[in-house]
């Protein structure tokens, strides 16, 4: 969504050229396949993982940290390989988003219309807003180091990103819909 944006307002005379069916193809295509191949080295790494006892997962669901936490093995090499895959999956992707941004910024400062350029901020705020807390989530509960861990600090993260930031994305996205305003407007303020 990012090189949407990017190119629709940096390039808005060639968005139709750039954003075309196949750049959308090998976009989505491209996203796919990399979280696929990603999840092969920690599966690996995890399921050479040795278990004492049996024990409960403190966790909504069977998350890593959780998982890593329970073995009676050796992890240290499994905390490296998650960390760099948290660079290539997370920092490196976010830090890719944010340039754009600051693209899309100074091409909207550019725009001498005060109402253009306030339909541009509040097109592409929402997105950045979702991005940024999605991102800031992801890395406080996968990048923090080993003796951070905490069971609380970990269900509220994961509850963060697996639920609250998907379920607040069509909330976000909808008020930028003039009858979804207007519609808020009567059911809190009992007027359109």
């Amino acid at each position: 969504m990012a090189y949407d944006r990017y190119v629709a307002i940096c390039h808005p005379l060639h968005y139709a050229l750039i954003m075309n069916k196949k750049i959308c193809s090998s976009l989505i295509a491209t996203s796919w396949i990399a979280a696929a191949l990603s999840a092969i080295p920690l599966d690996v790494s995890v399921s050479q993982l040795s278990f004492c006892s049996f024990s409960e997962i403190n966790h909504f669901f069977c998350d890593l940290n959780a998982l890593i936490k329970l073995s009676c093995s050796d992890v240290t090499s499994l905390e490296v390989l998650i960390l760099m895959e948290g660079i290539f999956e997370a920092v490196l992707p976010f830090i890719l988003i944010l340039v754009s941004y600051i693209y899309i910024i100074k091409s909207i400062l550019k725009i001498q219309s005060t109402e253009s350029r306030s339909k541009a901020f509040s097109t592409c705020s929402s997105h950045l807003i979702v991005v940024i807390l999605f991102y800031v989530t992801l890395s406080c509960m996968y990048m923090r180091p080993p003796s951070l861990y905490s069971p609380g600090l970990d269900k509220l993260f994961s509850f963060l990103y697996t639920v609250f930031i998907p379920m607040l994305n069509p909330i976000i996205y909808s008020l930028r819909n003039q009858e979804v305003k207007n519609a808020l407007k009567k059911v809190i303020f009992g007027k359109p």
